[in-house]
């Protein structure tokens, strides 16, 4: 939002007030200024007049000007196309320095003598508002020959640009501004009239209103003739400019100017494009609570977000009804969030911020613009909507404001501020009730009302307190669950994976092609196409990660991510994928620049180093995008937990990926383990292989859990160490196992290891009917 200080004192008196003061006292009261800009004309700029002008001999696109500037009268090479006889100017002599650091110097411009420059507004350090010279005119004083423009109060200005956050909608205003300033400055505001005059037409002659019963919104319709089309004044083109809302005719500039002046949400209608002599317009709400207006069955706007091309003014419209209108943010806010149909309009930004409700104002104020134009007929009175809406009321006690604040207040002092601020203010007993003005929408409790209390006595103004500081337990499940959290990052970052994150949505399509039932829960309006649903794994994500990671020249790509999923019915939980693609490393000296495939041991490997310790077991269900030949349920603990595979070839031709494995876990499933320390045995281990035959289709999990059951003292571990494979065994494979004895008390003996090797044997024999080769 920019201001500037000239235009604050359309409403207040801050003659006496430095616009540093003015710039600490909006930081105080919570409208954080962005920047302060000082706005000065360079010296030697004057006011000249066009005495005459002729084209250039040699340029087509230049004009010969003689230029008077009170002292003499100067000859000018222009090349304005706007620059005329008998126009007030800005005029840069020679030995002027312009902002831009152009020096103005005697000079020939295709061989004729040029005594100066006639300016535009950009070349004087102003705001462009038009492709040529500035004229001037009597908006910024009267124009005296030779007077130096630094002179005229209305360029001596500062430029202020402050940062509003989206519930001050009632500051998106010069005047809304002002009213703050006011309240904390303790000025007075001046309000806007309009004197209508004598012998005008009433507006009832040519415009009547039909409203339904359940309209929401505010209107105020106001009318006038025009013989010529409205000029604007310079003062309003640069303040125009400094706003940035310069629009494609006079007219609408003039209704955008009112509008950022008081915040007072105006349009405009050609009547003459309207139905009949004496026209009726028809107000009906929507579904969504929102007010349009209708010619018969024109649409013609909807309060506070569009307008239709229909009856839109021109600069050959001769008469005009001005609408000015209000409408609750909320309900603004809601229509656009339900109805996607709805195409943002010029006016949506304020309305869903908070417009100005006292419509009278903004109609007053474009009025008063326009009342200097020649052959304006005004009609005299105004049509009104106002539907009845009590004022919102907030009630409290001060020891409230006073615990919420941390500084004792005085009572009077509160009703104060608050009646400076546009408050009613009632008291009743211990209770102090409020009526919160319309354009503060914003505020709902004591909570608000203590917030405008400190911005108005200032946060510097409240002493800091020590803080009471006591010690509580925090080793709840969430503080555990974080924890757990942050060392399984910690140990997966370790074992070589770097970490992604996602959006927790998906794509539908691509999720179907995987296997997945959709969500229950449909997402109205998805931030893409690509992302229309909750997603139901991890695992797509990390794929098409991977893929970019391949595509952009990448040959080991490892990541993993912690994240929340949706099942079909909506019910969140959270997963832990990991995924390994290409080459177990990229190429360097350590590998000799010929690093290896990754594979499923290697892959599961770096699993068992992130998560620890867990089991594979073959699926009695296979996933469909993991290949049949490679993929297993991952357990702990005797739970499946999660599944670990290898990526199917045509998925991997799909997504162009080399060799790919990944890893879902759930991760609520994944519980921290407790680890508790024990002492080193200090005596020696002592190893025996034993060779097995079993049939080929037995498979080592079978054994594994033959061996797991038998209890016997000492046994630290065992690990397959080779299968051997020969026509001689037939259908058998010869399997040696690697057995590990070692005793905390003593050195084994070989009479202490054999009958444990025989018990082995003979558990081997019972349960499975295999024993040694």
């Amino acid at each position: 939002m920019i201001i500037t200080r000239k235009w604050l004192e359309e409403w207040i008196d801050i003659s006496e007030i430095s616009s540093q003061k003015i710039v600490n006292t909006l930081n105080s009261i919570g409208l954080e200024v962005d920047s302060l800009t000082e706005v000065k004309i360079p010296s030697k700029v004057v006011v000249g007049y066009v005495k005459s002008k002729k084209k250039h001999e040699n340029a087509e696109k230049l004009s010969v000007c003689e230029v008077d500037v009170g002292s003499e009268v100067l000859q000018i090479v222009c090349g304005a196309k706007n620059v005329q006889t008998g126009q007030f100017v800005a005029v840069a002599l020679i030995g002027a320095e312009l902002p831009g650091g152009l020096k103005i110097k005697k000079a020939k411009l295709r061989g004729v003598e040029s005594n100066g420059m006639i300016c535009s507004s950009v070349e004087l350090g102003l705001p462009k508002i038009n492709d040529g010279i500035m004229v001037l005119d009597d908006s910024i004083g009267k124009s005296v020959l030779g007077k130096e423009l630094s002179e005229y109060e209305f360029f001596s200005d500062d430029i202020i640009e402050i940062e509003l956050t989206p519930n001050r909608g009632d500051c998106l205003s010069i005047y809304g501004v002002a009213r703050d300033l006011s309240a904390a400055l303790d000025l007075h505001l001046r309000s806007i009239s309009y004197s209508e005059g004598d012998a005008l037409l009433g507006i009832g002659r040519l415009l009547s209103i039909h409203s339904s019963e359940n309209t929401k919104s505010f209107f105020q319709f106001r009318a006038f003739s025009i013989k010529q089309k409205p000029n604007l004044k310079l003062s309003t083109k640069i303040r125009v400019g400094y706003a940035g809302i310069m629009q494609k005719n006079d007219l609408d500039t003039l209704l955008a100017y009112a509008t950022y002046a008081t915040g007072v949400l105006l349009r405009a209608y050609d009547a003459n494009k309207l139905n009949g002599d004496r026209i009726t317009l028809s107000i009906k709400d929507d579904e969504y609570g929102n007010s349009s207006v209708f010619d018969g069955e024109n649409f013609l706007s909807m309060a506070g977000i569009l307008q239709s091309d229909y009856a839109r003014v021109d600069d050959d419209s001769k008469t005009m009804i001005i609408e000015a209108s209000y409408t609750d943010p909320k309900t603004i806010s809601v229509a656009m969030n339900d109805n996607k149909e709805l195409k943002v309009g010029e006016h949506v930004y304020r309305s869903s911020r908070g417009s100005e409700p006292n419509l009278e104002l903004g109609q007053n104020y474009f009025f008063n613009i326009i009342s200097g134009i020649d052959g304006l007929s005004p009609y005299s009175g105004s049509q009104q909507v106002s539907p009845r809406k009590d004022p919102k009321t907030v009630s409290f006690g001060i020891d409230q404001i006073n615990a919420i604040v941390g500084r004792k207040i005085d009572r009077n002092e509160v009703v104060k501020i608050l009646k400076k601020l546009g408050f009613e203010v009632g008291i009743e007993q211990d209770l102090i009730n409020t009526k919160v003005p319309a354009f503060r929408h914003d505020i709902e409790n004591c909570s608000d009302i203590a917030e405008e209390i400190v911005r108005m006595i200032g946060i510097d103004n409240i002493p800091s307190k020590p803080l009471n500081f006591s010690e509580k337990n925090r080793l709840n499940e969430s503080y555990k669950n974080f924890i757990h959290k942050r060392d399984l990052k910690f140990r997966a970052v370790g074992a070589e994976f770097f970490e992604c994150i996602h959006y927790v949505f998906d794509s539908s399509s691509e999720l179907k092609n995987l296997g997945f039932k959709e969500c229950s829960v449909k997402i109205v309006n998805p931030i893409t196409s690509e992302l229309d649903t909750f997603r139901p794994t991890l695992i797509n994500h990390l794929l098409k990660s991977a893929a970019r990671n391949y595509k952009n020249s990448k040959k080991s790509i490892k990541l993993f991510e912690i994240g929340k999923v949706f099942d079909e019915n909506a019910n969140e939980s959270e997963n832990l994928a990991f995924l390994a693609s290409g080459l177990v490393a990229e190429a360097s000296i350590l590998n000799s620049a010929k690093p290896k495939e990754i594979d499923f041991i290697k892959f599961a490997t770096m699993i068992k180093d992130a998560i620890g310790a867990f089991k594979c077991e073959i699926p009695a269900k296979f996933i469909p995008y993991l290949s049949e030949f490679e993929q297993a349920n991952v357990i702990v603990d005797g739970k499946v937990i999660g599944y670990i595979g290898r990526v199917n070839l045509e998925l991997e031709n799909l997504l162009d990926l080399p060799k790919t494995y990944i890893c879902e876990i759930k991760f609520d499933e994944l519980k921290p383990k407790h680890i508790v320390a024990k002492a080193f045995s200090k005596f020696p281990s002592v190893s025996r292989d034993l060779s097995i035959i079993a049939p080929k289709d037995m498979r080592y999990a079978t054994i594994k859990s033959v061996l797991e059951s038998v209890n016997i003292e000492n046994l630290k571990k065992f690990n397959v160490v080779d299968i051997y494979t020969d026509e001689k065994l037939g259908d058998n494979n010869s399997i040696t196992i690697n057995f590990t004895f070692q005793s905390d008390e003593k050195t084994l003996e070989e009479s202490e290891i054999s009958p444990a090797m025989d018990e082995i044997l003979k558990v081997l024999n019972d349960k499975l009917g295999i024993g040694i080769r």
